[in-house]
């Protein structure tokens, strides 16, 4: 079936959503994942589960086909525990996206360019539909750094901020790159994780080392996915200050 977002949907229905429906106005993000599941199949199978408590609004084949799951207007239980900026439990003001690929613990491949086209206009028209800031078009690890890879280094940000349909820095990747591994000051680490937060990833306190490296790992994920190692350098805290610059 033709939609009003501009591309051709299938109705494949899943029961995993909460009532009553919400408001337009509550959608404010959407939030980007991978199945993480050897067979497509077995995925979407999951997603229809009452059982699994899981769903989605969206979800994107292999071949590039859209299946609708769950009405825009019900929250689909895709985010689970989250938080980014002063949002928390992201279910209520999010519209979630799976697309098929296997994962990191099933040897995690790119993602097809057939996938890509139709998360583009399904993109495009969820952020006309409900006037979404594509600075808040995330991925699963940016809500959830500490449970969640996806939908990881393989994901082609940077090609979705090109067709304007999320956010990206605006430096020269060539030129930032001899900044990589450049060991930061204390007062430098302390300005990398304050433009983090500013960004809108959950707040880091002084003593969670661990906590730290899963939120740096996050953002290197999305934006600087040649070397995730979970360490603060200057490359990363260029790229931080670029990101928190006004639109």
């Amino acid at each position: 079936m033709s939609s009003k977002l501009g591309l051709k949907l299938t109705r494949y229905y899943s029961i995993n959503f909460d009532l009553p429906k919400r408001h337009k106005k509550f959608i404010k993000f959407i939030i980007i994942h991978y199945t993480g599941m050897k067979k497509q199949s077995e995925a979407l199978k999951k997603l229809c589960d009452s059982k699994s408590k899981v769903s989605c609004h969206y979800f994107i084949k292999d071949n590039g086909e859209v299946l609708n799951l769950v009405p825009d207007l019900y929250n689909a239980w895709h985010a689970g525990k989250s938080h980014w900026s002063k949002y928390k439990f992201l279910n209520k003001y999010s519209i979630g996206i799976e697309i098929n690929n296997p994962g990191h613990s099933n040897k995690y491949r790119k993602f097809f360019p057939r996938q890509i086209n139709s998360l583009v206009k399904l993109l495009r028209g969820l952020i006309k539909k409900y006037k979404i800031n594509k600075k808040n078009i995330l991925g699963h690890s940016d809500i959830a750094p500490d449970r969640k890879k996806d939908p990881g280094e393989k994901f082609p940000w940077k090609v979705l901020a090109k067709k304007n349909v999320c956010r990206w820095h605006d430096l020269n990747d060539i030129k930032i790159k001899k900044f990589r591994k450049q060991r930061l000051t204390l007062d430098e680490e302390k300005i990398f994780f304050e433009n983090l937060n500013m960004i809108g990833y959950p707040l880091v306190q002084k003593n969670e080392k661990s906590n730290k490296i899963y939120v740096v790992k996050a953002f290197q994920r999305k934006f600087r996915q040649k070397l995730i190692d979970g360490k603060t350098d200057f490359e990363c805290l260029l790229i931080s200050k670029s990101l928190i610059k006004p639109n």
